[in-house]
C-alpha cells in the first residue's frame, strides 16, 4: 500500500499569538487571518512486510528505523520527535516506511511543522483504517505538537493546513470556528513578497515569554493583544471588501504593535530588511509567525513586487521565496 498526503503552509496577515489557548479567552472577538501557500509539507507511507518501521525526513536529512514491536519506545524518541510521537499515537499494526518532506525553509515562521503534523496525521489515519474523524485532526495535531515544543501551541496553523485557501479563525468561549474568506487570490500573489531571513526562529521562546507575561496579567500586554485582535478584524473586513488600501494601513499599524510583544520578535537583520523593502516599493511588512527570524511578508505597491524582491534579494543572507496561493488544504491519496 502507498499513501501520500500533503498540507499547505501559511502566511499570517494579522492576529498571530492571540491563537494560543487560553489567551484568546481574555480578548472577546479574538481572530486570526491567514492564507495558504503552495509550499506544502508532504508525507508518504509505504507498507512493509518485515515488521520494521522506517522514519525519514528528506529536508532534514535524518532517518532511522526500529521494530514494530518497539513502537512504545517512540514516545521517548528525540530524532524526528514530532513524527515519532505521531506514530506512537496511531500505533499502526503493520511495518511501513514513512518519508516526510517540507518545501518551506526550516524555521520560516510559516507553520511548517504544523502542516507536517496535519499531513502525517492524514496519512497515518488512513494507514490505521480511518480510526479518527477528520474533525479530530486539528486537536490531535495541537496536542501532540505541544508535547514536542513543550510550550502551548497556537491553533491557526492547523486550520490553514487542513482547509487551505484564506481563513479567518475566530476564537471564542464556545470554541474555535474557521470562516472561509473570499479574497482576490491573484492580488495576493501579485502583491505579497516573502523573504526568508536565513536566521533561526525562536518562536517557542518568544511565545512562552509572552504567554507567561499575559497569564501574570501584564496590563501593557493586554493592551497589545487588544490591538492584535483589532488588526485581525480590520484585515478580515479589508479582504472581504477587496480594499487593499485598508489592507496596507492595517499591516502598517500592526507592525510596531507586534514589535512591542517581546524583545526577540525582530532582529537587526529583520529590521534592515523591512527598511530595504519599504524603500523599494513595499507599503507594509508582516513578520511571519512569532518572529526572531524566519520569513517576512511584504505588501508591495501595485506593480512593484519585482522591485521589492530585487532589493531584498541583494541583502546578505536574504532569500526570496517563490510561492503561489493554495486553495487546497489537506489531501490524502491511497494506491
Amino acid at each position: 500500500m502507498l499513501i501520500e498526503s500533503s498540507a499547505p503552509t501559511r502566511v499570517d496577515l494579522a492576529g498571530g499569538t492571540i491563537d494560543i489557548w487560553p489567551l484568546y479567552l481574555f480578548h472577546p472577538g479574538a481572530a486570526t487571518v491567514n492564507f495558504a501557500t503552495s509550499l506544502r509539507a508532504h508525507c508518504q507511507i509505504k507498507t512493509r512486510d518485515d515488521g520494521r518501521i522506517v522514519l525519514e525526513s528528506r529536508d532534514r536529512k535524518v532517518a532511522f528505523e526500529t521494530e514494530l514491536a518497539a513502537i512504545e519506545d517512540l514516545i521517548r524518541e528525540e530524532r524526528l520527535e514530532l513524527i515519532s510521537k505521531l506514530v506512537h499515537f496511531f500505533k499502526p499494526t503493520t511495518g511501513f516506511h514513512l518519508t516526510a518532506n517540507s518545501r518551506a525553509p526550516a524555521g520560516a515562521g510559516m507553520g511548517g511543522s504544523s502542516a507536517l503534523a496535519i499531513a502525517c496525521i492524514g496519512a497515518l489515519n488512513r494507514l490505521v483504517g480511518n480510526r479518527y474523524d477528520e474533525q479530530d485532526f486539528i486537536n490531535i495535531a495541537a496536542n501532540i505538537e505541544t508535547t514536542v515544543i513543550k510550550v502551548p501551541a497556537g491553533y491557526q496553523d492547523y486550520y490553514s493546513a487542513f482547509y487551505g485557501s484564506t481563513s479567518c479563525i475566530h476564537f471564542a468561549t464556545a470554541g474555535i470556528e474557521r470562516e472561509a474568506l473570499k479574497t482576490d487570490e491573484t492580488m495576493l500573489e501579485n502583491r505579497i513578497a516573502i523573504c526568508y531571513t536565513g536566521e533561526p526562529r525562536l518562536s517557542g521562546t518568544n511565545n512562552w515569554d509572552i504567554f507567561k507575561r499575559h497569564i501574570d496579567g501584564d496590563p501593557e500586554l493586554f493592551e497589545i493583544f487588544d490591538g492584535i485582535r483589532d488588526s485581525a478584524l480590520s484585515m478580515r473586513q479589508a479582504l472581504l471588501a477587496d480594499d487593499w488600501q485598508q489592507v496596507s494601513e492595517t499591516m502598517r499599524v500592526a507592525y510596531p504593535n507586534r514589535k512591542r510583544l517581546a524583545p526577540g520578535v525582530t532582529t537587526p537583520q529583520m529590521d534592515k530588511l523591512v527598511e530595504t523593502g519599504l524603500a523599494n516599493g513595499a507599503e507594509a511588512a508582516k513578520i511571519c509567525g512569532a518572529g526572531g527570524g524566519g520569513c517576512i511578508a511584504f505588501l508591495c505597491a501595485d506593480g512593484r513586487k519585482a522591485d521589492v524582491e530585487r532589493a531584498l534579494g541583494s541583502e546578505p543572507g536574504a532569500q526570496i521565496i517563490d510561492w503561489k496561493f493554495s486553495r487546497e488544504g489537506l489531501t490524502v491519496t491511497e494506491s
